[in-house]
């Protein structure tokens, strides 16, 4: 879908408020088979929520740029800089940041994860993330191999971003693409699109 800018209201509006308004979701893929369901997950945040989606450069080896919804705005690391030329201009990762009351991961690679849990920001996605309002949600749904997912710096990582508020949705045992059976799948659309809408409209409830 083409590239749309961020109105002047969205770059302008700082603080979350979902009253008269569908809830704003920034999705995000990296890296990993799992990207394969991207489109679905879209579909399934789509219908209660105004959805935004970032991608990987890795990722679009696995998106299939049909799948995602027409009115979802998808932007990819060429779209980081397009519009910028000189000071004042606009930043798409801060835009997004601002624009969004929730951002979802999925699916995290192993890459990705050791990435924010450096520190890095050497992409789209990195960015929004090294940016992010810690007052507003952030969940990550890790897909890897069985051995990646077990590996010690997967721990390492894990604890870190849950030291910076992240929220995990976590990996499933199943037949991995790889042909492994183990843990490390990403959790099925239709469970991350509930974990995130629970927590939404638990935010929403009257106190």
């Amino acid at each position: 879908m083409a590239h749309e800018e961020l109105t002047t209201t969205d770059r302008e509006e700082k603080q979350v408020n979902s009253e008269g308004r569908k809830p704003r979701v920034l999705l995000a893929a990296s890296g990993s088979v799992a990207a394969i369901k991207f489109g679905n997950l879209c579909h399934c945040f789509s219908e209660w929520a105004e959805v935004r989606a970032v991608a990987t450069r890795s990722s679009l080896h696995f998106i299939d740029r049909g799948s995602i919804p027409s009115d979802v705005i998808f932007y990819t690391d060429n779209e980081e800089w397009s519009s910028w030329k000189k000071l004042g201009d606009d930043v798409l990762h801060i835009d997004l940041r601002r624009w969004a009351d929730v951002m979802v991961i999925a699916p995290l690679s192993a890459n990705t994860l050791a990435k924010i849990a450096g520190g890095l920001s050497d992409n789209l996605l990195t960015c929004i993330v090294r940016a992010w309002d810690n007052s507003k949600p952030l969940f990550v749904a890790p897909a890897m191999n069985t051995f990646m997912w077990n590996n010690p710096f997967t721990e390492r990582h894990l604890l870190s971003i849950d030291e910076l508020g992240i929220s995990l949705i976590p990996p499933v045992t199943k037949k991995l693409a790889c042909g492994d059976y183990g843990n490390g799948a990403m959790a099925e659309p239709s469970l991350i699109n509930t974990s995130v809408r629970l927590l939404l409209e638990s935010q929403a409830s009257p106190k």
